[in-house]
Protein backbone atom coordinates (compact mmCIF):
# COMPACT_ATOMS: atom_id res chain seq x y z
CA UNK A 1 0.00 0.00 0.00
CA UNK A 2 1.56 3.44 -1.03
CA UNK A 3 2.15 6.04 1.41
CA UNK A 4 -0.58 8.20 -0.45
CA UNK A 5 -2.86 5.87 0.26
CA UNK A 6 -1.96 4.97 4.36
CA UNK A 7 -2.37 8.55 5.06
CA UNK A 8 -6.15 8.77 3.03
CA UNK A 9 -7.54 5.87 5.09
CA UNK A 10 -6.08 7.11 8.09
CA UNK A 11 -7.86 10.27 7.67
CA UNK A 12 -10.75 8.73 6.90
CA UNK A 13 -10.32 6.83 10.05
CA UNK A 14 -9.72 9.77 12.41
CA UNK A 15 -12.54 11.83 10.96
CA UNK A 16 -14.80 8.99 11.78
CA UNK A 17 -13.29 8.47 15.40
CA UNK A 18 -13.79 12.33 15.48
CA UNK A 19 -17.47 12.01 15.02
CA UNK A 20 -18.46 9.27 17.13
CA UNK A 21 -16.47 10.90 20.42
CA UNK A 22 -16.95 14.58 19.79
CA UNK A 23 -20.33 14.57 18.31
CA UNK A 24 -23.40 15.26 20.59
CA UNK A 25 -20.90 15.31 23.47
CA UNK A 26 -23.31 16.50 25.95
CA UNK A 27 -25.53 13.84 25.62
CA UNK A 28 -26.12 11.57 28.65
CA UNK A 29 -26.23 12.73 32.41
CA UNK A 30 -23.17 12.99 34.22
CA UNK A 31 -24.20 9.90 36.55
CA UNK A 32 -20.76 8.16 36.98
CA UNK A 33 -17.43 8.94 38.63
CA UNK A 34 -16.36 11.68 35.99
CA UNK A 35 -18.41 13.87 38.42
CA UNK A 36 -15.94 13.32 41.08
CA UNK A 37 -13.41 15.16 38.27
CA UNK A 38 -14.93 17.72 36.80
CA UNK A 39 -16.76 19.26 40.15
CA UNK A 40 -13.26 19.49 41.45
CA UNK A 41 -12.19 20.52 38.73
CA UNK A 42 -14.15 23.80 38.31
CA UNK A 43 -11.51 25.61 40.47
CA UNK A 44 -8.81 23.14 41.52
CA UNK A 45 -10.69 22.33 45.00
CA UNK A 46 -10.58 19.04 46.92
CA UNK A 47 -13.76 18.98 48.31
CA UNK A 48 -17.09 16.92 46.70
CA UNK A 49 -19.01 16.68 49.50
CA UNK A 50 -18.11 12.93 50.45
CA UNK A 51 -18.86 12.47 54.17
CA UNK A 52 -16.87 9.29 53.95
CA UNK A 53 -13.92 10.85 52.38
CA UNK A 54 -12.67 13.89 53.55
CA UNK A 55 -9.54 15.98 52.50
CA UNK A 56 -7.06 17.58 53.80
CA UNK A 57 -8.75 21.07 52.95
CA UNK A 58 -11.47 19.52 55.40
CA UNK A 59 -9.27 18.79 57.99
CA UNK A 60 -7.06 21.91 58.09
CA UNK A 61 -9.70 24.56 57.31
CA UNK A 62 -9.00 27.64 57.73
CA UNK A 63 -4.94 27.13 58.27
CA UNK A 64 -4.82 24.99 54.58
CA UNK A 65 -0.82 24.24 54.06
CA UNK A 66 0.39 25.43 50.61
CA UNK A 67 1.54 21.66 50.07
CA UNK A 68 -1.65 20.69 49.41
CA UNK A 69 -2.06 22.16 46.03
CA UNK A 70 0.32 20.01 44.85
CA UNK A 71 -1.79 16.85 44.33
CA UNK A 72 -5.53 15.65 45.55
CA UNK A 73 -6.37 13.16 48.29
CA UNK A 74 -7.54 10.39 46.03
CA UNK A 75 -5.57 10.69 42.58
CA UNK A 76 -2.90 13.05 40.67
CA UNK A 77 -3.88 16.44 39.16
CA UNK A 78 -3.62 15.82 35.61
CA UNK A 79 -6.80 15.28 34.72
CA UNK A 80 -8.05 18.05 37.53
CA UNK A 81 -5.84 20.38 35.80
CA UNK A 82 -7.03 19.41 31.94
CA UNK A 83 -10.10 19.87 32.90
CA UNK A 84 -9.94 22.93 34.64
CA UNK A 85 -8.20 24.15 31.44
CA UNK A 86 -11.71 23.47 29.20
CA UNK A 87 -14.29 24.42 31.55
CA UNK A 88 -12.26 27.49 32.32
CA UNK A 89 -12.18 27.75 28.01
CA UNK A 90 -16.07 26.16 27.61
CA UNK A 91 -17.88 26.56 31.04
CA UNK A 92 -19.64 24.36 33.64
CA UNK A 93 -20.82 21.80 30.86
CA UNK A 94 -21.16 18.84 30.14
CA UNK A 95 -19.02 19.26 26.91
CA UNK A 96 -16.33 20.92 28.89
CA UNK A 97 -16.51 18.21 31.22
CA UNK A 98 -15.51 15.55 28.45
CA UNK A 99 -14.15 17.25 25.79
CA UNK A 100 -10.42 16.57 26.50
CA UNK A 101 -11.67 12.84 27.08
CA UNK A 102 -12.95 12.58 23.39
CA UNK A 103 -9.71 14.36 21.83
CA UNK A 104 -7.40 12.01 23.60
CA UNK A 105 -9.35 9.23 22.59
CA UNK A 106 -9.20 10.31 18.82
CA UNK A 107 -5.18 11.02 19.31
CA UNK A 108 -5.20 7.21 20.70
CA UNK A 109 -6.24 6.06 17.50
CA UNK A 110 -3.21 7.30 15.67
CA UNK A 111 -0.84 6.59 18.22
CA UNK A 112 -2.81 2.70 17.75
CA UNK A 113 -1.81 3.33 14.03
CA UNK A 114 1.56 4.06 14.93
CA UNK A 115 2.64 1.37 17.17
CA UNK A 116 0.67 -1.01 15.20
CA UNK A 117 2.97 -0.12 12.03
CA UNK A 118 6.28 -0.16 14.31
CA UNK A 119 4.91 -4.06 15.65
CA UNK A 120 3.73 -5.71 12.74
CA UNK A 121 3.15 -3.56 9.19
CA UNK A 122 1.48 -0.29 8.31
CA UNK A 123 -1.16 -2.67 6.99
CA UNK A 124 -2.26 -3.92 10.30
CA UNK A 125 -1.26 -0.64 12.59
CA UNK A 126 -4.42 0.91 9.92
CA UNK A 127 -6.55 -2.38 10.27
CA UNK A 128 -5.90 -1.84 14.23
CA UNK A 129 -6.89 1.91 14.45
CA UNK A 130 -9.85 1.62 12.45
CA UNK A 131 -11.21 -1.20 14.80
CA UNK A 132 -10.28 0.68 17.78
CA UNK A 133 -12.37 4.06 16.06
CA UNK A 134 -15.42 2.41 16.28
CA UNK A 135 -15.72 0.05 18.55
CA UNK A 136 -18.04 0.87 21.43
CA UNK A 137 -15.78 0.13 24.75
CA UNK A 138 -13.13 3.04 23.00
CA UNK A 139 -16.15 5.26 21.85
CA UNK A 140 -17.56 5.26 25.65
CA UNK A 141 -14.62 5.93 27.28
CA UNK A 142 -13.77 8.92 25.26
CA UNK A 143 -17.47 10.14 25.61
CA UNK A 144 -17.03 10.58 29.23
CA UNK A 145 -14.96 12.54 31.73
CA UNK A 146 -13.09 10.09 33.35
CA UNK A 147 -9.05 9.29 33.94
CA UNK A 148 -9.27 6.23 31.54
CA UNK A 149 -8.93 7.83 28.28
CA UNK A 150 -5.80 9.68 29.72
CA UNK A 151 -4.47 7.21 30.25
CA UNK A 152 -4.67 5.01 27.64
CA UNK A 153 -3.13 7.68 25.32
CA UNK A 154 -0.19 7.90 27.78
CA UNK A 155 0.13 4.27 27.55
CA UNK A 156 0.18 3.86 24.24
CA UNK A 157 2.55 7.22 23.85
CA UNK A 158 4.56 5.63 26.33
CA UNK A 159 4.65 2.29 24.53
CA UNK A 160 5.33 3.62 21.05
CA UNK A 161 8.15 5.98 22.39
CA UNK A 162 9.88 2.35 24.04
CA UNK A 163 9.07 0.45 21.26
CA UNK A 164 10.50 2.76 18.62
CA UNK A 165 13.89 2.88 21.24
CA UNK A 166 14.33 -0.37 21.52
CA UNK A 167 13.84 -0.97 17.73
CA UNK A 168 15.54 1.89 16.24
CA UNK A 169 17.77 2.32 18.90
CA UNK A 170 16.71 5.88 19.75
CA UNK A 171 16.28 7.51 22.96
CA UNK A 172 14.53 6.11 26.24
CA UNK A 173 13.82 9.74 27.45
CA UNK A 174 10.68 10.71 25.07
CA UNK A 175 9.00 7.40 26.74
CA UNK A 176 10.13 8.53 30.37
CA UNK A 177 8.71 11.90 30.05
CA UNK A 178 5.13 9.88 28.18
CA UNK A 179 5.70 7.68 31.73
CA UNK A 180 5.65 10.86 33.96
CA UNK A 181 2.66 12.29 32.42
CA UNK A 182 1.01 8.82 32.72
CA UNK A 183 1.66 9.00 36.26
CA UNK A 184 0.45 12.36 36.93
CA UNK A 185 -3.07 11.26 35.29
CA UNK A 186 -3.37 7.47 37.47
CA UNK A 187 -1.36 5.12 39.55
CA UNK A 188 -2.54 2.64 37.55
CA UNK A 189 0.09 3.81 35.32
CA UNK A 190 2.79 2.29 37.50
CA UNK A 191 2.11 -1.08 35.56
CA UNK A 192 4.59 0.25 32.34
CA UNK A 193 7.66 0.10 34.42
CA UNK A 194 7.20 -4.16 35.13
CA UNK A 195 5.96 -4.00 31.32
CA UNK A 196 8.63 -2.29 29.94
CA UNK A 197 11.40 -3.78 32.11
CA UNK A 198 10.03 -7.32 31.94
CA UNK A 199 10.35 -6.82 27.97
CA UNK A 200 14.07 -5.53 28.24
CA UNK A 201 15.21 -8.31 30.54
CA UNK A 202 13.56 -10.84 28.19
CA UNK A 203 14.59 -9.33 25.03
CA UNK A 204 17.22 -6.44 25.18
CA UNK A 205 19.43 -6.57 28.22
CA UNK A 206 22.11 -5.03 26.59
CA UNK A 207 19.51 -1.68 26.97
CA UNK A 208 19.78 -1.85 30.60
CA UNK A 209 23.99 -0.57 30.13
CA UNK A 210 22.27 2.62 28.09
CA UNK A 211 22.12 5.60 29.97
CA UNK A 212 18.95 7.03 27.98
CA UNK A 213 17.21 4.86 30.03
CA UNK A 214 17.95 5.29 33.33
CA UNK A 215 17.50 9.27 32.63
CA UNK A 216 14.19 8.51 31.06
CA UNK A 217 13.59 6.93 34.55
CA UNK A 218 14.33 9.86 36.73
CA UNK A 219 12.62 12.24 34.42
CA UNK A 220 9.58 10.00 34.78
CA UNK A 221 10.18 10.48 38.68
CA UNK A 222 10.85 13.92 38.68
CA UNK A 223 7.33 15.15 36.39
CA UNK A 224 5.64 12.64 39.10
CA UNK A 225 7.73 14.66 42.11
CA UNK A 226 4.61 17.14 42.85
CA UNK A 227 2.93 13.78 44.09
CA UNK A 228 5.94 12.46 46.06
CA UNK A 229 6.10 15.57 47.78
CA UNK A 230 2.55 15.64 48.52
CA UNK A 231 2.35 12.30 49.75
CA UNK A 232 5.92 12.75 51.73
CA UNK A 233 4.07 16.11 53.56
CA UNK A 234 0.73 13.99 54.13
CA UNK A 235 2.78 11.40 55.91
CA UNK A 236 4.76 13.56 58.12
CA UNK A 237 1.79 15.48 59.15
CA UNK A 238 -1.16 12.86 59.32
CA UNK A 239 1.11 9.58 59.64
CA UNK A 240 0.16 8.24 56.19
CA UNK A 241 -0.46 8.67 52.33
CA UNK A 242 -3.06 9.50 49.99
CA UNK A 243 -6.04 7.53 49.81
CA UNK A 244 -4.81 5.25 47.38
CA UNK A 245 -1.36 4.95 48.44
CA UNK A 246 -2.66 4.22 51.77
CA UNK A 247 -4.63 1.52 50.92
CA UNK A 248 -2.21 -0.23 49.20
CA UNK A 249 0.20 0.15 51.71
CA UNK A 250 -3.06 -0.95 54.48
CA UNK A 251 -2.42 1.80 56.55
CA UNK A 252 -5.86 2.60 57.26
CA UNK A 253 -5.99 5.94 58.49
CA UNK A 254 -8.90 6.50 60.57
CA UNK A 255 -10.20 9.73 58.25
CA UNK A 256 -10.86 6.83 55.46
CA UNK A 257 -12.30 4.00 57.47
CA UNK A 258 -14.49 4.01 54.66
CA UNK A 259 -13.33 3.46 51.35
CA UNK A 260 -15.87 3.68 48.45
CA UNK A 261 -14.64 2.40 45.35
CA UNK A 262 -12.83 -0.10 47.26
CA UNK A 263 -15.66 -2.76 47.46
CA UNK A 264 -14.46 -5.24 44.61
CA UNK A 265 -14.75 -8.72 46.39
CA UNK A 266 -12.23 -11.41 46.32
CA UNK A 267 -10.21 -12.81 43.84
CA UNK A 268 -12.21 -14.97 43.16
CA UNK A 269 -15.15 -13.10 42.66
CA UNK A 270 -13.06 -10.51 39.74
CA UNK A 271 -11.84 -13.35 38.17
CA UNK A 272 -15.54 -14.65 37.88
CA UNK A 273 -16.63 -10.87 36.81
CA UNK A 274 -14.27 -10.54 34.40
CA UNK A 275 -16.11 -12.75 31.31
CA UNK A 276 -19.47 -11.36 32.12
CA UNK A 277 -18.07 -7.48 32.33
CA UNK A 278 -16.01 -7.74 29.18
CA UNK A 279 -18.73 -9.50 27.25
CA UNK A 280 -21.19 -6.22 29.12
CA UNK A 281 -18.99 -3.35 28.08
CA UNK A 282 -18.17 -4.79 23.93
CA UNK A 283 -19.91 -5.98 21.19
CA UNK A 284 -19.69 -9.65 20.62
CA UNK A 285 -18.40 -9.17 17.14
CA UNK A 286 -15.48 -7.17 18.28
CA UNK A 287 -14.68 -9.90 21.26
CA UNK A 288 -15.04 -13.43 18.40
CA UNK A 289 -13.13 -11.63 16.55
CA UNK A 290 -10.43 -10.80 18.91
CA UNK A 291 -10.47 -14.21 20.66
CA UNK A 292 -9.32 -15.79 17.17
CA UNK A 293 -6.88 -13.46 16.81
CA UNK A 294 -5.10 -14.03 20.21
CA UNK A 295 -4.53 -17.50 19.55
CA UNK A 296 -2.14 -16.33 16.09
CA UNK A 297 -0.94 -13.81 18.45
CA UNK A 298 2.91 -14.09 18.44
CA UNK A 299 4.31 -10.36 19.02
CA UNK A 300 5.88 -10.73 22.55
CA UNK A 301 5.32 -6.70 23.57
CA UNK A 302 1.29 -6.99 23.20
CA UNK A 303 1.09 -10.35 25.11
CA UNK A 304 3.08 -9.33 27.85
CA UNK A 305 0.88 -5.88 28.08
CA UNK A 306 -1.96 -8.33 28.53
CA UNK A 307 -0.08 -10.58 31.21
CA UNK A 308 0.26 -7.01 33.32
CA UNK A 309 -3.07 -5.80 32.37
CA UNK A 310 -4.98 -8.88 33.30
CA UNK A 311 -2.33 -8.80 36.51
CA UNK A 312 -3.00 -5.79 36.81
CA UNK A 313 -7.30 -6.55 37.02
CA UNK A 314 -7.28 -8.67 39.14
CA UNK A 315 -5.59 -6.49 41.90
CA UNK A 316 -8.50 -3.70 41.30
CA UNK A 317 -10.80 -5.49 39.56
CA UNK A 318 -12.66 -5.70 36.29
CA UNK A 319 -14.79 -2.69 36.62
CA UNK A 320 -16.09 -1.08 33.08
CA UNK A 321 -13.86 1.82 32.88
CA UNK A 322 -10.66 -0.50 33.94
CA UNK A 323 -11.23 -3.11 31.34
CA UNK A 324 -10.95 -0.32 28.52
CA UNK A 325 -6.84 -0.27 29.25
CA UNK A 326 -7.16 -3.91 27.40
CA UNK A 327 -9.44 -2.35 24.03
CA UNK A 328 -6.45 -0.73 22.55
CA UNK A 329 -4.25 -4.07 22.54
CA UNK A 330 -7.37 -5.79 21.65
CA UNK A 331 -7.67 -4.13 18.48
CA UNK A 332 -3.90 -4.65 18.09
CA UNK A 333 -4.69 -7.92 18.19
CA UNK A 334 -6.99 -8.30 15.66
CA UNK A 335 -5.16 -5.64 13.32
CA UNK A 336 -2.30 -7.77 12.98
CA UNK A 337 -4.83 -11.12 12.40
CA UNK A 338 -6.33 -9.85 9.70
CA UNK A 339 -3.64 -8.39 8.08
CA UNK A 340 -1.79 -11.37 8.07
CA UNK A 341 -4.64 -13.67 7.12
CA UNK A 342 -5.16 -12.04 3.98
CA UNK A 343 -8.31 -14.22 3.10
CA UNK A 344 -10.07 -13.13 5.91
CA UNK A 345 -9.84 -9.23 5.21
CA UNK A 346 -13.49 -9.48 3.60
CA UNK A 347 -14.93 -9.70 7.20
CA UNK A 348 -12.91 -5.95 7.96
CA UNK A 349 -15.81 -4.45 6.14
CA UNK A 350 -18.80 -5.79 7.88
CA UNK A 351 -17.09 -5.72 11.22
CA UNK A 352 -16.38 -1.91 10.96
CA UNK A 353 -20.10 -1.44 9.83
CA UNK A 354 -21.49 -3.51 12.56
CA UNK A 355 -19.18 -1.46 15.24
CA UNK A 356 -20.12 1.77 13.90
CA UNK A 357 -23.52 0.73 13.84
CA UNK A 358 -23.31 -0.73 17.54
CA UNK A 359 -21.41 2.23 18.74
CA UNK A 360 -24.55 5.03 17.54
CA UNK A 361 -27.05 2.49 19.16
CA UNK A 362 -25.21 2.60 22.40
CA UNK A 363 -23.51 6.23 22.66
CA UNK A 364 -24.93 8.84 20.36
CA UNK A 365 -28.87 7.34 20.63
CA UNK A 366 -30.41 8.72 24.02
CA UNK A 367 -31.59 4.81 24.21
CA UNK A 368 -30.13 2.14 22.72
CA UNK A 369 -32.66 -0.37 20.90
CA UNK A 370 -32.31 -4.03 20.81
CA UNK A 371 -31.73 -6.87 23.36
CA UNK A 372 -28.50 -7.17 25.43
CA UNK A 373 -25.66 -7.78 24.92
CA UNK A 374 -26.36 -8.63 20.42
CA UNK A 375 -27.41 -5.12 20.10
CA UNK A 376 -27.61 -3.15 23.24
CA UNK A 377 -24.62 -2.56 25.92
CA UNK A 378 -24.34 -1.99 29.62
CA UNK A 379 -21.91 0.92 28.96
CA UNK A 380 -24.83 3.45 28.30
CA UNK A 381 -25.32 2.52 31.65
CA UNK A 382 -22.41 4.52 32.36
CA UNK A 383 -23.85 8.41 31.02
CA UNK A 384 -27.80 6.85 30.89
CA UNK A 385 -30.62 9.82 29.74
CA UNK A 386 -32.50 10.09 33.38
CA UNK A 387 -33.31 14.26 32.49
CA UNK A 388 -30.63 15.32 34.83
CA UNK A 389 -29.04 17.62 31.90
CA UNK A 390 -32.63 19.09 31.50
CA UNK A 391 -33.07 19.72 35.36
CA UNK A 392 -29.57 21.50 34.47
CA UNK A 393 -30.68 23.45 31.98
CA UNK A 394 -33.72 24.70 33.44
CA UNK A 395 -31.80 26.25 36.17
CA UNK A 396 -28.89 27.51 33.89
CA UNK A 397 -32.02 29.35 31.86
CA UNK A 398 -33.40 30.68 35.60
CA UNK A 399 -30.34 31.46 36.68
CA UNK A 400 -28.66 33.13 33.76
CA UNK A 401 -27.20 36.51 34.53
CA UNK A 402 -27.77 37.02 37.95
CA UNK A 403 -25.83 35.58 41.03
CA UNK A 404 -27.23 35.21 44.65
CA UNK A 405 -28.17 38.35 46.44
CA UNK A 406 -28.00 36.00 49.68
CA UNK A 407 -26.18 33.20 50.44
CA UNK A 408 -25.82 30.52 53.72
CA UNK A 409 -22.77 29.89 56.32
CA UNK A 410 -20.85 27.18 55.07
CA UNK A 411 -19.45 24.57 57.28
CA UNK A 412 -15.79 25.62 55.91
CA UNK A 413 -14.06 28.79 55.12
CA UNK A 414 -12.34 27.59 52.11
CA UNK A 415 -15.81 27.11 50.54
CA UNK A 416 -16.76 30.86 51.62
CA UNK A 417 -13.75 32.41 49.84
CA UNK A 418 -14.47 30.28 46.23
CA UNK A 419 -17.72 31.59 46.66
CA UNK A 420 -16.98 34.99 47.11
CA UNK A 421 -14.62 34.77 44.48
CA UNK A 422 -17.06 33.38 42.05
CA UNK A 423 -20.01 35.97 43.30
CA UNK A 424 -17.40 39.39 42.81
CA UNK A 425 -16.57 38.07 39.56
CA UNK A 426 -20.42 37.93 38.21
CA UNK A 427 -20.68 41.11 40.19
CA UNK A 428 -17.93 42.49 37.86
CA UNK A 429 -19.66 40.80 34.77
CA UNK A 430 -22.93 43.16 35.42
CA UNK A 431 -25.00 40.05 36.68
CA UNK A 432 -28.41 41.30 38.70
CA UNK A 433 -28.43 40.01 42.13
CA UNK A 434 -31.09 37.21 43.01
CA UNK A 435 -32.37 35.81 46.31
CA UNK A 436 -33.03 32.32 45.13
CA UNK A 437 -33.41 29.12 47.25
CA UNK A 438 -33.73 25.59 45.81
CA UNK A 439 -35.28 22.80 48.29
CA UNK A 440 -34.27 19.50 46.92
CA UNK A 441 -37.35 16.39 47.46
CA UNK A 442 -37.55 13.06 47.06
CA UNK A 443 -34.51 10.58 45.46
CA UNK A 444 -31.07 12.03 43.82
CA UNK A 445 -28.49 10.23 42.14
CA UNK A 446 -26.01 11.18 44.27
CA UNK A 447 -23.08 12.19 41.42
CA UNK A 448 -26.07 14.07 38.79
CA UNK A 449 -27.10 15.93 41.94
CA UNK A 450 -22.81 17.18 42.92
CA UNK A 451 -22.89 18.12 39.15
CA UNK A 452 -26.08 19.88 37.92
CA UNK A 453 -27.16 20.89 41.76
CA UNK A 454 -24.75 21.19 44.19
CA UNK A 455 -22.10 22.95 42.10
CA UNK A 456 -24.20 25.81 41.97
CA UNK A 457 -24.00 25.97 45.81
CA UNK A 458 -20.43 25.23 46.53
CA UNK A 459 -18.69 27.22 43.42
CA UNK A 460 -21.70 29.76 42.67
CA UNK A 461 -23.28 30.65 46.30
CA UNK A 462 -26.93 29.56 45.14
CA UNK A 463 -28.63 27.99 48.76
CA UNK A 464 -29.51 24.30 47.96
CA UNK A 465 -30.58 22.69 50.83
CA UNK A 466 -33.15 19.25 51.26
CA UNK A 467 -36.65 19.51 52.10
CA UNK A 468 -35.99 18.11 55.75
CA UNK A 469 -33.58 21.29 56.56
CA UNK A 470 -36.02 23.46 54.68
CA UNK A 471 -38.63 22.10 57.09
CA UNK A 472 -36.58 22.20 60.32
CA UNK A 473 -35.69 26.33 59.71
CA UNK A 474 -39.20 26.54 59.17
CA UNK A 475 -40.41 24.91 62.70
CA UNK A 476 -37.10 27.04 64.63
CA UNK A 477 -37.90 30.46 62.76
CA UNK A 478 -41.70 30.32 62.00
CA UNK A 479 -43.84 29.21 58.85
CA UNK A 480 -43.25 32.51 57.32
CA UNK A 481 -39.42 32.67 57.71
CA UNK A 482 -38.32 32.00 53.70
CA UNK A 483 -40.89 34.39 52.98
CA UNK A 484 -40.05 37.23 55.45
CA UNK A 485 -36.36 36.71 54.20
CA UNK A 486 -37.47 37.45 50.88
CA UNK A 487 -36.16 34.07 49.13
CA UNK A 488 -38.27 33.10 45.51
CA UNK A 489 -38.37 29.56 46.77
CA UNK A 490 -37.61 26.59 43.25
CA UNK A 491 -39.05 23.11 44.98
CA UNK A 492 -37.50 20.16 42.90
CA UNK A 493 -39.20 17.12 43.83
CA UNK A 494 -38.35 13.76 42.09
CA UNK A 495 -41.03 11.76 40.55
CA UNK A 496 -39.28 8.01 41.42
CA UNK A 497 -41.08 8.40 44.85
CA UNK A 498 -44.53 9.40 46.46
CA UNK A 499 -43.77 12.59 47.96
CA UNK A 500 -44.52 13.12 51.48
CA UNK A 501 -48.09 14.57 52.72
CA UNK A 502 -45.68 18.17 54.22
CA UNK A 503 -44.57 18.52 50.56
CA UNK A 504 -47.79 18.34 48.96
CA UNK A 505 -49.43 20.78 51.25
CA UNK A 506 -46.91 22.99 50.77
CA UNK A 507 -46.66 23.28 46.68
CA UNK A 508 -50.54 22.60 46.50
CA UNK A 509 -50.85 26.31 45.05
CA UNK A 510 -48.16 26.40 42.36
CA UNK A 511 -48.68 24.75 38.87
CA UNK A 512 -45.82 22.19 38.65
CA UNK A 513 -43.00 23.10 35.63
CA UNK A 514 -42.35 19.68 34.11
CA UNK A 515 -38.46 18.58 33.50
CA UNK A 516 -38.75 16.08 30.90
CA UNK A 517 -35.72 13.29 29.75
CA UNK A 518 -35.08 12.63 26.01
CA UNK A 519 -38.06 9.73 26.10
CA UNK A 520 -40.91 12.28 27.04
CA UNK A 521 -41.49 11.05 30.76
CA UNK A 522 -41.53 13.50 33.75
CA UNK A 523 -38.78 12.98 36.06
CA UNK A 524 -38.79 16.11 38.11
CA UNK A 525 -41.83 18.55 39.02
CA UNK A 526 -40.25 21.94 39.95
CA UNK A 527 -42.51 24.42 41.63
CA UNK A 528 -41.33 28.11 41.24
CA UNK A 529 -42.70 29.98 44.63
Amino acid sequence: MSASLTKKILLVILVVSAILRVGWLPRGDTVSDEVFYGFRAVDLLDFDEADKQTTPLEWWDPAIPSWTKLSFHDHPPLVFLVQHVSIKLFGENNFALRLPSALLGIASIYLVFLLGSLLFSSGAGLISAGLLSVTVNHVYISRIGMQESYVIFFMLLASYFFIRAVRNHRSFIPAGIAIGFALLTKYNAFILFPLFGTYLLLYHRASFRLKSLWISIGVALLIFSPVIVYNLMLYRTVGHFDFQFSYVFGQNPAEWRDAPGKEIGSLADRIGDFVPRLISTNSWVFLVLVLVSLVYLRNNFVLLAFAYLLLLLSAIGPSFRFLTMLTPFFALSAGAFLEKKKYMLWLLIPVLLFEVAYSVNNQIRYYPVGPQPWFASRVRQENANWGYNALGDYFRKELAGKFPSATFRMRYAFIEKTQDAFIKKDEQRGYEPYQALIVLHGNFDLSAKLWVLERLKIYHGWPVIDFSTYQQYRKEQGADYYDRAGFKSYFVSSTNMVPEPEFVELVREFTPIPITNPKGDVVFNVYKK
